[in-house]
């Protein structure tokens, strides 16, 4: 069965969303395609507080929701918890296979398949996902309820999630390699106030252990090269993402970090092929750029059918 639309977006983060809202709204058929719940990141954050509109914090699940619903209410589809088992996108008419059972197909497709938590790899990592190193402060934070857990890294993702953890965690440590937070002032300000929040300087893990569950997280003194173990009830890891780019490779090209380069409009080499949001190479990857990375690309693939739709029609 071959089903066909004007645009398909691949990704349900707030780019892909963005991207149906003004798609849907020109009158384009459009299909929004993820493999989980609409959202991306934004649906693991436990609150954004800099989204413009929302004086007040607003629930990261929430935001996720109104995106969606506001593009299912101007005629988008979004299908969720979907599979791709196969796609092409070199020739006019780009399809995609969904859960080896179906194809769709469109003149036009955004990937906006943003990025997933970069791993440590260290020792014990791989032993220990899910079961006592998590990812996701949101998804896991409640299950460290008066327990005394540790998390990686230093920037905006650490610090917020650091905050968030301290409502369930007795006890919150941050690990990171620097001897100064890259948070925003405002967040380091908070976690540097806060009587659960403890930090250890200069320092980066090198390995987890325990018996049976995570027990322990080795770190090295990067100054001093001097080695601690340290016993811990969890471990959050946030230090950055890696684009999710597997539609693309070998279509576009990669820059050197594995990002996808695009024109301006967003468009890539591949006529009628665009990418949007934390996939693409810039500078900045907020939630409010790639919002706009979202409606520029479906600004320029709404030109793009409506020329291919001509030439059919001619």
């Amino acid at each position: 069965m071959t089903t066909k639309y004007d645009l398909i977006i691949v990704g349900a983060g707030p780019a892909g969303l963005a991207a149906a809202i003004y798609a849907a709204r020109a009158r384009l058929r459009t299909l929004v395609l993820d493999e989980s719940v609409a959202g991306g990141q934004v649906k693991t954050t436990h609150k954004v507080s800099n989204y413009p509109g929302f004086p007040e914090d607003i629930k990261g699940t929430d935001l996720a929701k109104a995106f969606a619903t506001q593009a299912e209410r101007f005629g988008a589809t979004i299908r969720r918890a979907i599979e791709i088992t196969a796609h092409d996108f070199s020739g006019p008419v780009k399809t995609i296979e969904l859960d080896e059972e179906e194809t769709v197909e469109a003149p036009a497709v955004i990937v906006a398949t943003g990025a997933r938590p970069r791993d440590l790899g260290i020792p014990g990592e791989s032993k220990y996902k899910g079961r006592g190193i998590s990812y996701c402060a949101t998804c896991d934070g409640a299950y460290f309820e008066g327990k005394d857990i540790h998390v990686i890294g230093g920037g905006n993702s650490a610090v917020e999630e650091s905050l968030f953890l301290t409502r369930f965690a007795r006890s919150v440590t941050i690990i990171h390699q620097f001897d100064h937070f890259q948070a925003e002032a405002a967040t380091t300000e908070e976690a540097l106030h806060n009587p659960k929040i403890e930090v250890i300087w200069d320092s980066e893990p090198r390995a987890f252990t325990g018996e049976g569950g995570l027990q322990a997280l080795t770190i090295e003194n990067v100054k001093t090269r001097k080695t601690t173990d340290l016993k811990t009830d969890g471990v959050f890891v946030f230090i950055g993402y890696v684009p999710r780019t597997d539609l693309v490779k070998g279509v576009v090209a990669l820059n050197k970090w594995g990002y996808v380069e695009t024109a301006e409009d967003m468009s890539t080499p591949v006529p009628g092929l665009y990418v949007a949001g934390d996939i693409r190479a810039k500078s900045f990857r907020q939630i409010t750029t790639a919002v706009a990375d979202g409606t520029i690309a479906a600004l320029a693939a709404q030109k793009y059918v409506k020329q291919a739709v001509a030439n059919v029609a001619a």
